[in-house]
């Protein structure tokens, strides 16, 4: 009897079985933890815009829309020295351009906030709802998230029909 050396075809059989389903149990759950954390940016900038908000409001006396608490080149471009009210640097660049869906959002959610006055509303929606996130956003001048289980939030309903977001 001659010595074996490798392995039979069976066994290798098995091994890429014994992978393929360690990997079913694993890539759902991976998936679920990208959701999470995608949702935890996305209330993360909407507490960054109620506070743009806010020292946008203290300083020019109305609420201000996404783009006018950012910068006027870019994510990329320096702040204009005195902020003005049309780039006024409240917010990071990022968030502020970034809440365009032409610009692919920021960590799978699309921002958006329209002020004016003494009234802002400001939200979070997935981009692909249920692949990068299942809940929405939102926060009006009272500066509370709020949620909704599914998304995205209609405008102007988010202090009506909207639950807080649990501390």
């Amino acid at each position: 009897m001659r010595k074996q050396k490798g392995f039979s075809l069976i066994e290798l059989l098995i091994v890429v079985a014994i992978i393929l389903i360690i990997a079913a149990i694993a890539i759902p759950n991976l998936l679920r933890a990208r959701i999470a954390a995608n949702e935890a940016s996305a209330a993360s900038g909407i507490r960054t815009i109620n506070t743009g908000e806010i020292s946008y409001y203290t300083t020019y006396q109305t609420y201000a829309n996404l783009n006018q608490m950012g910068t006027p080149g870019g994510p990329t471009a320096a702040c204009t020295n005195p902020p003005t009210a049309a780039a006024a640097c409240v917010i990071d660049g990022v968030l502020a351009w970034n809440g365009n869906p032409a610009n692919n959002g920021k960590s799978g959610y699309t921002y958006a906030a329209a002020g004016g006055g003494v009234t802002y509303n400001a939200t979070a929606s997935a981009l692909a709802q249920g692949q990068s996130g299942v809940r929405a956003f939102c926060s009006v001048e009272d500066a509370v998230v709020r949620f909704a289980a599914v998304g995205p939030i209609a405008p102007g309903a988010c202090a009506q029909t909207v639950a807080p977001l649990s501390q």
